[in-house]
């Protein structure tokens, strides 16, 4: 198969998809996204994870490390050590709270502050890049929404815990990895991509100049071809009738 099919998923609870009435964590996440691909019938797809879902990608591959055919890491969150909310997060605590959670995210959603906060994010994420037409309107539109903050908010904190989980197992990693990190990337990815390379030393690192954390946003094509360095030996060694996509999970704001 010459151009295999991409399959985009979002994280439970983001946009309009489900999320199960209990807390998360990114290995629950790698399961949910295993089901799929078997329900699927995807065969040892390619994964290609953004921020956030770095983390959950490599958890994937140690997971089920006979059925990924390759990782892709866009800016990747990868350790507990430099992340954001390594220390806690006070606000993610209070909206996730039992209860009390659910009546603070709805009246916090009704004043000004949570625009403010939706555009202070954009804001830092594309920097200092410029945030693409009409892509403030379309965050507005799905991620001020009680169920998707919450399931946002509970991903912050369910990082750090997993991250030290899984961290002490990446060398484990086998397949090919390729990981592409923003020099102007405000969120230190670039030091955890040259501490994964560490644990990963057959890891493929591209530090692109003049670019920040957006990656599949602003320079799909730097992703593309990434698929294509790691596809095209994969299909390779298939067989003919043997069908073979590649899975994104990507997911634009996840700090």
């Amino acid at each position: 198969m010459k151009n295999p099919p991409p399959f985009c998923k979002q994280r439970p609870g983001y946009g309009r998809s489900e999320r199960p009435h209990k807390k998360m964590t990114p290995f629950d996440q790698a399961r949910i996204l295993h089901t799929a691909l078997q329900e699927l019938e995807v065969n040892k797809p390619i994964l290609v994870g953004h921020s956030w879902s770095g983390l959950l990608t490599l958890i994937y591959a140690l997971l089920y490390p006979q059925e990924t055919s390759g990782l892709i890491l866009l800016a990747p969150a990868m350790y507990k050590e430099g992340y954001p909310a390594e220390h806690g997060d006070p606000l993610s605590k209070l909206m996730t709270a039992p209860l009390i959670g659910d009546l603070f995210l709805r009246l916090f959603l009704m004043t000004p502050l949570a625009k403010a906060m939706a555009d202070n994010m954009l804001q830092q994420t594309f920097a200092p890049e410029a945030v693409p037409g009409g892509y403030q309107e379309r965050v507005r539109a799905s991620w001020l929404r009680p169920s998707s903050l919450r399931a946002n908010r509970e991903d912050v904190l369910a990082f750090p815990p997993a991250a030290m989980e899984a961290s002490k197992r990446y060398p484990e990693i086998k397949q090919p990895v390729i990981v592409l990190v923003g020099e102007e990337d405000p969120f230190g990815t670039k030091e955890q991509a040259l501490r994964l390379q560490r644990d990963i030393p057959h890891a493929e690192l591209q530090i692109i100049p003049r670019i920040a954390h957006m990656i599949p946003q602003l320079h799909p094509e730097l992703v593309a071809d990434a698929i294509r360095r790691i596809a095209e030996p994969a299909i390779a060694c298939l067989p003919v009738e043997n069908p073979y996509r590649i899975d994104y999970d990507i997911e634009g704001i996840s700090k």
